[in-house]
């Protein structure tokens, strides 16, 4: 079951037209407007989200063909509301200290076994500590950047005195599947590079434009950022625009191609002779089959039902629909508990029952049947069937070329004699044989990481090229950090673009990359307690089987909001119990 969504498009142009003039002639006078005034109109952007967050929330829901009690409605306050105004608190701290870049003061820096620059950029305050208790994260840099010049690769577009500055016009093609995304990447362009923008709503939400029209109406007061609707004739018009300077998209590859060199068989040609269609500078975002490669390890049972959890949550979290999603599964071929392992994920999987919202999904569940191998077709109530499927010989070429985008996972077995003989063979093989390189996550004991050695396994994990690594935690959590980049590794071109050119959030604006690695707990609390742990963090509260993922979605969107000691407790009880 889909939802039908009837493309919205004007009759004309001349709105558009009028938009995109009034953005042009404020171009420049945002570029130069002061940080004392970017301060206060991001809180009151701030205010706004959270005022429509209960109407933000309810619409997601409701459109996704959520029940309106279920847990999963929690995922439209962390996906939404949450990610946004974290976003604005990143990018508020950062203007804050700007003078000096004094922001960068009270960072740890260090260089790692690869010779790289690594900043980290979370915990960076109290809260951090006590609320993603044991979470860190760290953003390597480029090479080239040193810890004696990172001051001068890092809010660059800042350098210059603001009455010097020149705006740009931008388009934000916005996001159909997470909703704080078309947001963030606008704050982006505003705050960071200095563009006003016209951000086009994806038609699969498009329903969210009173919202953001109400949220974001501060800058859109100011002549900084239009949001319009459209189909992919509005589209098509908006990206040849003559007054469009860049555009950034969220999307799928095939568009980013139809944009850039141009549709059909005219763009095939363009691209292979090297003659884009489309001249202007191109930013994007464009998913992967990501990867989690799962390290083997002594794990215990309890362990083994925990990150069966976590798991089941990076493949079901939004239905399937994130270009982060676990889509291939990278499994030990000669570990005693892998059989295990995949029983209990299954058993998780079969117990969701999760509505396929987004357009086209029964074509790619299809695509998948037809050229999978081994399916395991797993039954879960009124949603369709969930497909699992080896990678073979016959399937190989499909599983690790296309991205789904809905409820099927491949699975790849690789043998070694021991876990770091693994992890190094499952590195190269995601490398060499993966499509995209936004996101990878790994799973591994902490006795594994210290057989292998701290400083060995940091250079395997170097080896792994994703924008995004999470260590015994998903990817996607760098998205809701605001201070992390969020994008492919870097390298892509227009001609083979993968994962995308760019990134977006990075409220520190470094402006030079590579790549965040996150770090969790290996076990939740109180078992990591009981073991010797030190963490403070349950069950993680975006996992799909916490039980009070709404009230802590709403309770920690309000407290990104407006900090309190007194709204701890309350936080703390439903997290314990959920």
């Amino acid at each position: 079951m889909t939802m039908e969504h009837k493309d919205i498009a004007p009759e004309d142009y001349s709105q558009l037209d009028s938009d995109i003039a009034a953005l042009v002639a404020a171009k420049d006078s945002w570029a130069q407007t002061s940080i004392a005034k970017r301060l206060g109109l991001l809180a009151q952007v701030k205010d706004r989200i959270m005022q429509q967050a209960p109407a933000w929330v309810e619409i997601s829901g409701r459109r996704k063909m959520l029940p309106a009690d279920s847990k999963q409605v929690g995922e439209e306050w962390f996906g939404g509301p949450y990610a946004a105004i974290a976003g604005c608190n990143g990018l508020m701290e950062t203007l804050s200290q700007m003078e000096g870049k004094k922001f960068l003061n009270g960072l740890s820096k260090r260089v790692t076994t690869s010779g790289q620059v690594a900043v980290r950029v979370m915990p960076h305050n109290k809260w951090d500590r006590l609320l993603m208790s044991g979470v860190s994260a760290e953003v390597w840099m480029q090479d080239g950047v040193t810890l004696n010049n990172l001051k001068d690769n890092t809010a660059s577009s800042y350098n210059a005195p603001a009455n010097e500055r020149k705006g740009k016009v931008a388009l934000v093609l916005g996001a159909g599947n997470i909703s704080s995304i078309a947001p963030l990447d606008c704050f982006y362009k505003l705050f960071v590079e200095h563009q006003v923008v016209i951000l086009k709503m994806n038609p699969v939400n498009d329903y969210l434009t009173p919202i953001f029209n109400q949220a974001l109406k501060p800058l859109i007061d100011i002549d900084a950022l239009r949001i319009v609707r459209g189909d992919g004739v509005v589209g098509e018009y908006l990206t040849s625009h003559p007054d469009i300077e860049e555009i950034h998209i969220t999307g799928a590859g095939a568009t980013h191609d139809a944009i850039v060199w141009g549709p059909g068989a005219q763009g095939k040609a363009n691209k292979a002779a090297g003659t884009p269609r489309n001249t202007r500078r191109v930013t994007s975002e464009l998913g992967a089959v990501c990867p989690t490669i799962i390290v083997p390890g002594p794990w215990t049972r309890a362990d083994i039902a925990f990150q069966a959890e976590h798991i089941a949550t990076q493949k079901l979290y939004n239905s399937g629909y994130n270009c982060i999603a676990c889509q291939t599964l990278v499994l030990p071929g000669n570990w005693s508990k892998t059989g295990k392992l995949m029983e209990a994920v299954k058993r998780h999987i079969s117990k969701s029952d999760r509505i396929a919202f987004y357009p086209g999904t029964e074509q790619r569940v299809n695509d998948f049947k037809e050229h999978g191998d081994n399916i395991v077709m797993l039954p879960r109530g009124k949603s369709s069937p969930f497909l699992i499927s080896e990678f073979t010989e016959h399937s190989k070429e499909h599983h690790a070329e296309t991205e789904v985008f809905g409820p099927a996972l491949g699975v790849h077995k690789i043998t070694a004699k021991n876990a770091e003989a693994y992890l190094v063979a499952a590195v190269k093989w995601a490398n060499e044989n993966l499509h995209g390189t936004l996101g990878a996550s790994v799973l591994i004991h902490p006795r594994t990481i210290r057989s292998i050695g701290k400083k060995r396994f940091e250079s395997i994990i170097s080896d792994l090229h994703y924008g995004t690594i999470g260590i015994n935690t998903w990817a996607l959590v760098g998205f809701s950090i605001s201070q992390t980049p969020w994008g492919a590794f870097p390298g892509h071109t227009l001609d083979d673009v993968q994962s995308g050119i760019g990134s977006v959030h990075n409220a520190y604006m470094f402006d030079k990359t590579e790549r965040t690695i996150l770090r969790a707990p290996w076990r939740p609390t109180p078992r990591a307690m009981l073991s010797g742990g030190m963490t403070l963090l349950p069950r993680p509260p975006w996992f799909v089987t916490n039980r009070r993922q709404v009230r802590l979605g709403r309770l920690l969107t309000r407290f990104l909001h407006r900090p309190s000691w007194f709204k701890i407790p309350r936080i703390f009880f439903n997290a314990l119990l959920g």
